[in-house]
């Protein structure tokens, strides 16, 4: 069973800084892709930003030059750097790998549970 465990979010005033986590857990073999996703309330879920295990990045136009993402190939993990964040930064943000490779075959589109980030003054 593969599973990917977020962590980091919370509330911060406006031009603060957050940093995500996520953790993916199981026999795995390798992951590609992984991505982090946000979803506002009333708002269809968005890519933030994704990273290939070769450490090519694509980010949404709304978070480029303020949000970094990197991984740990060797932990599994993934991670997000939010810096200058702002009130339209608030959602629930996910952490997404579109394929997993584990000991018992592929597994597609895994999701982690969900962390809040709030950016509020």
């Amino acid at each position: 069973q593969v599973q990917l465990v977020e962590s980091g979010g919370g509330s911060v005033q406006p031009g603060g800084s957050l940093r995500l986590s996520c953790a993916a857990s199981g026999i795995i073999f390798s992951i590609n892709v992984m991505g982090w996703y946000r979803q506002a309330p009333g708002e269809q879920r968005e890519l933030v930003a994704s990273i290939t295990r070769d450490g090519s990045t694509n980010y949404a136009d709304s978070v480029k030059g303020r949000f970094t993402i990197s991984r740990d190939n060797a932990k599994d993990t993934v991670y997000l750097q939010m810096n200058s964040l702002k009130p339209e930064d608030t959602a629930v943000y996910y952490c997404n790998a579109p394929v997993v490779a584990t000991a018992r075959g592929l597994r597609r589109d895994v999701w982690g549970q969900g962390t809040q980030v709030t950016v509020s003054s």
